[in-house]
Order: C-alpha cells, then sequence, then structure tokens
C-alpha cells in the first residue's frame, strides 16, 4: 500500500512511517511531496495521505498523526503506550509532555539537517524508532 504525506519530514512523518511499517503495513511504500501537492497525489496513488490538514490520520485536538494511526488500527501494545507521548510531545508544541520528548525533537532534527533527500532521512531514521520502541519495552512494569 501506498502512503502519502508531505516533504521535508520531521518528527511525525518519520514516526508515522515507522509505525506503520513495524505495525501495519511492512510493505508500505511512503510518497514525499510538496504540501499543495498530497491530495491530489493520494487520488492519482490510491495512497493514503497522513500528517496533512483534514485527513483522518492527522493532527485532531492534543493529539499527533502517530495517535491517529495507532487509534485507526486498534495497535493495542504497552510499549506503544509509552512512545506515543515521547512523540507527540517531540511533535507538538507540549514539548515536556514527557521527559525524553525535546531530545526526539533534537535528533529528528539533526537527521533533517544532516540528510537532504526524504527517502534516504527515513531509511536512517528509522533504527531511531526501533531503539526507542526497545527502550520503551523496558518501561513496561513486569508482572
Amino acid at each position: 500500500m501506498k502512503w502519502v504525506t508531505r516533504a521535508r519530514p520531521k518528527v511525525d512523518r518519520i514516526a508515522c512511517p515507522w509505525l506503520i511499517k513495524r505495525f501495519v503495513d511492512g510493505e508500505a511504500e511512503f510518497l514525499y511531496v510538496s504540501p499543495d501537492k498530497v491530495m491530489e497525489i493520494a487520488k492519482q496513488e490510491g495512497a493514503t495521505p497522513f500528517d496533512v490538514p483534514n485527513v483522518e490520520l492527522g493532527h485532531h485536538g492534543s493529539e499527533c498523526s502517530f495517535d491517529a494511526i495507532i487509534n485507526k488500527y486498534n495497535l493495542k501494545d504497552p510499549a506503544l503506550e509509552i512512545l506515543a507521548p515521547i512523540v507527540r510531545g517531540a511533535d507538538t508544541d507540549a514539548k515536556d509532555l514527557t521527559s525524553e520528548s525535546r531530545g526526539l525533537e533534537a535528533i529528528a532534527e539533526g537527521f533533517r539537517l544532516v540528510f537532504q533527500n526524504d527517502d534516504e532521512l527515513l531509511e536512517r531514521e528509522m533504527p531511531v524508532y526501533d531503539a526507542l520502541y526497545a527502550y520503551c519495552r523496558e518501561k513496561i512494569p513486569r508482572r
């Protein structure tokens, strides 16, 4: 399945593809296009738009697109419950939502500065979210 969003991704537009690839669609293909072309390309390619205004998989209230994907696909994973507020804080004005949010925002911006090609940026930054997910798994209380 194809997914489309705005070019020059920041936190949510990398975190969402990670979430989709790991939990929704392992064969997902991501298209990064200019903001004014997202809906047009979505229609042409049969792609699902995300992290753009007025779409199901976008920001709603205090929640970001990462939250919307978790909700739509009913992802029930304790580590994702820990990871979601980290991403939300890094991606929204709630920078102090978690102690990790500002660090994630800084790391994401650093990757954006190093990699100018959006596809390469996504590929290179995916391990950051793998590591952050592993960190969150370790925070799950043992029963």
